[in-house]
């Protein structure tokens, strides 16, 4: 990630709506903001699959679920941040993973220029892809501030999304046992 490049951007931005970028608040801003662009787009360096290749042997049939996995992400048509939780399941098929890295995918793809309902998405089909799992269903509940500050300014709502990938999908009692523990 090119800092500097976004120091100057951010000065340039600066200027741009008006700011004196050499009073005392403002002196020091365009490196805190570079620095958090690093932070908050770091999975752009990161391969989420890189997650998921250690899978352990378990002859296990019922669903797998993480719930309330808090993430947060920046909104690509505003780069404005959103922030909520994901809750994912999966169906294994002879092996299971981490619960941790099931946490590490939902973040590596959160901390992109994203849209949740990509996000959404790219975690249910990695999961699917990767573990070889019977069938995966992701659900994502969160808060977009490029709609609660800006814009139509309408605090409190909340955007959900789901992703039903095998099983979960085409299996009606499965997709109602799922969905039942991923919203319990």
């Amino acid at each position: 990630m090119d800092l500097e490049r976004i120091e100057r951007a951010v000065r340039e931005i600066l200027l741009a709506i008006g700011e004196n970028v050499d009073r005392e608040g403002l002196r020091g801003t365009p490196n805190r903001v570079a620095r958090m662009y690093q932070e908050l787009f770091n999975g752009l360096c990161k391969e989420p699959a890189e997650n998921l290749t250690t899978a352990f042997t378990e002859v296990y049939d019922e669903l797998v679920v993480l719930r309330d996995i808090s993430f947060n992400s920046m909104c690509e048509h505003h780069l404005m941040p959103f922030e909520g939780k994901a809750h994912v399941a999966y169906l294994p098929d002879g092996q299971v993973i981490g619960i941790s890295k099931l946490a590490r995918v939902v973040d590596d793809f959160a901390h992109r220029p994203q849209v949740q309902e990509r996000l959404t998405s790219q975690i249910a089909d990695l999961l699917m892809e990767k573990l070889l799992a019977k069938g995966v269903a992701v659900v994502i509940h969160a808060t977009h501030t490029c709609m609660t500050c800006r814009g139509i300014k309408k605090s409190g709502s909340i955007m959900v999304t789901s992703a039903v990938r095998g099983l979960c999908k085409s299996d009606a009692r499965t997709r109602s046992e799922v969905m039942s523990l991923l919203h319990s």
